[in-house]
């Protein structure tokens, strides 16, 4: 009997591939906090079977790894926030061109890399805040007009080493041009209300308490703080409005979160598959209901707070261009005085 049981076990491993009998894996490095995207990895294991395998860490600190590790790195796909970080990513070689039908049909061509390195997976806008009781609308309308004299001493906003403002002006030089954009930042530079400091977050309130009148964030970080369970993040948020800047041209400037794959992957398939699945519909609801960012096609439904601030007009140029202009950007940026 005992003889039988291993006959039958030794030709069952003759017939069945090893690789059949392990589980799938992907392993994922993450510049995301983990409650902002595990729940995504977890639900693609629910659909899959295929076990994430998540590292997290700042955008900046994970790149200087993956260059460390080469080749022998063990993660499949890098996530991570903004164009400029994706793109020094791609300049570094870390990633790695990806064909999929899928991947295209899902992401528009502007937010994703023109050679398919990487894809957005959502959408940041970068807007205007203003003290409800201090200012009205109607006396805003571009990024460009706050350098207009009627600021000075009245702007917030945090440094010029922040990847977001660096990405800001590099969409200005694309599509204003560098001699116009270093104009702008030093009139700009002058009108802050006081050195830069903080995050995002720090601007709102440093607005909601009078510090200043108007301040540039990203938009998600006002959503964050309306639903937040701090009496008075809800407080200083609730007075403050959100503006749309450039309406009336190019659109208001939009960044991206996004994804690529490794040149040291050992699973592209699967990593295609989880790319696919964090821009499929599902996931995409679920980053504008839980991290209040705008899904990458518009006919994906959004959460109250994003409905609530409505429709807007974005800017379409290529993300790839605010990789490409990043170290212009900080150069004219450090010229004007912006600290």
């Amino acid at each position: 009997m005992a003889f039988r049981t291993l006959f039958f076990s030794a030709l069952l491993m003759l017939l069945v591939p090893p690789y059949s009998l392990a589980v799938a894996e992907v392993n994922v490095y993450s510049a995301r906090q983990e409650s902002l995207i595990k729940p995504l990895l977890d639900r693609f294991t629910e659909q899959t079977g295929a076990k994430i395998n998540l590292v997290t860490g700042k955008g900046d600190a994970l790149l200087t790894r993956l260059k460390s590790e080469g080749m022998n790195s063990p993660a499949d796909v890098l996530l991570t926030v903004d164009a400029g970080r994706l793109y020094r990513a791609q300049e570094a070689s870390i990633l790695q061109a990806v064909e999929s039908d899928d991947l295209n049909r899902l992401i528009p061509s502007h937010l994703r890399s023109a050679d398919n390195q990487w894809y957005g997976l959502s959408v940041r806008a970068r807007v205007i805040v203003f003290a409800k009781d201090r200012v009205k609308a109607n006396q805003l309308s571009t990024y460009e007009a706050l350098s207009d004299p009627q600021w000075q001493g009245k702007i917030c906003v945090r440094s010029s080493s922040n990847i977001y403002n660096q990405s800001l002006v590099a969409g200005m030089i694309a599509s204003q041009g560098m001699l116009k954009t270093e104009a702008w930042l030093k009139a700009f530079v002058a009108n802050f209300a006081r050195p830069p400091a903080g995050g995002d977050r720090d601007q709102i309130k440093a607005v909601a308490s009078g510090q200043c009148d108007v301040a540039v964030v990203n938009s998600y970080y006002l959503g964050g703080m309306l639903l937040s369970d701090d009496q008075a993040q809800q407080t200083a948020a609730s007075k403050v409005t959100l503006f749309w800047p450039n309406q009336k041209d190019r659109g208001t400037h939009v960044n991206i979160s996004g994804a690529g794959i490794t040149q040291s992957a050992k699973n592209i398939e699967l990593a295609q598959k989880l790319i696919a699945f964090l821009a499929s519909n599902e996931s995409q609801e679920w980053y504008a209901e839980r991290n209040n960012e705008f899904p990458v096609r518009d006919a994906v439904k959004v959460s109250t707070v994003l409905e609530s601030w409505g429709p807007f007009v974005a800017d379409t140029l290529n993300v790839t261009e605010l990789g490409r202009n990043n170290a212009a950007a900080i150069m004219a940026m450090d010229r004007a005085g912006w600290k």
